[in-house]
């Protein structure tokens, strides 16, 4: 499953549907583009609560994944633990991958 979804991050990436970073997450969950924010397993406790307290409020979607940054950031060719998915049908699909893990 991780592979189907890092492949899947990478195709979205590459569609310019995702917001990497954290900051880049908040900004798209304050205008409401973001649909789903996954948040790297190794993600410090601290931004993993501030990044979900901000998605609660924003009515957005979490997930934690089972993979690394270092996953992410071999998908992506960026290092981040926080993406935000600003594609409704990226997001369906991801969430999916998410809950079948």
């Amino acid at each position: 499953m991780n592979n189907q979804m890092l492949s899947l991050l990478g195709i979205a990436r590459r569609a310019g549907r995702l917001a990497l970073g954290s900051d880049a997450a908040a900004e798209a969950m304050r205008k409401g583009t973001a649909k789903l924010l996954l948040l790297a397993g190794d993600l410090s406790t601290r931004s993993a609560e501030k990044m979900l307290a901000l998605a609660q409020d924003a009515g957005v979607a979490a997930e934690q994944l089972a993979v690394t940054m270092e996953d992410i950031s071999m998908a992506l060719g960026k290092r981040t633990g926080v993406v935000a998915v600003n594609d409704a049908g990226f997001a369906e699909k991801l969430h999916a991958l998410c809950a079948s893990e």
